[in-house]
Formats: C-alpha cells, structure tokens, sequence
C-alpha cells in the first residue's frame, strides 16, 4: 500500500461504483451464456467510454451492420477500429 495515497481515492471509487451497483443485477442473467452475452456487451460499452464514443450510437451501429457483415471481417467493428471509421481518432 502506497503511505502517500489519500484517504479517500474518488477515482477509484468511482470506477468501482457501477460494478458494485450492477451485482445484483447481474443475479438474473439467466445462464452462463446470458453471463457471457452480458459481459461481452459491458466490455464493449466500457471501452467504448474509454475511447469517447458514445456507446449507444456504437452498439446502435453495429447491431444494424451486424447480419449483413462478414464474419471474417469483424475486427473492422470493434470500437477502436470503428471509431476511426466514424472520425473519431
């Protein structure tokens, strides 16, 4: 532990925050495939934050070019390489 670290770390409270709120929730995914459907479609939005996208318009996007994409070809979609597509790195 760092002697120098504040009391009160915001920064890692507020990270921790909606993973503590969504627990309970998570109780009633179904199975372990809604587990991993769900934790696929967080990790998704979480990093969707971290590149300042708007994860809503992303997954809004992406659910409309799934069907019709190849799936050889996915990488293209993901948020970092989407977000070059749409201007935003």
């Amino acid at each position: 532990m760092d002697p120098w670290a504040h009391i009160d770390n915001n920064v890692c409270e507020r990270a921790v925050g909606p993973l503590t709120i969504g627990r309970k929730n998570w109780l009633f995914v179904g199975n372990h495939d809604g587990g991993e459907a769900a934790a696929i479609v967080l990790s998704l939005a979480k990093t969707c934050r971290n590149l300042n996208i708007n994860p809503r318009e992303y997954l809004e996007d992406v659910m409309r070019k799934l069907m019709s994409h190849s799936s050889k070809d996915l990488k293209s979609i993901l948020p970092y390489n989407w977000s070059k597509q749409h201007g935003f790195v």
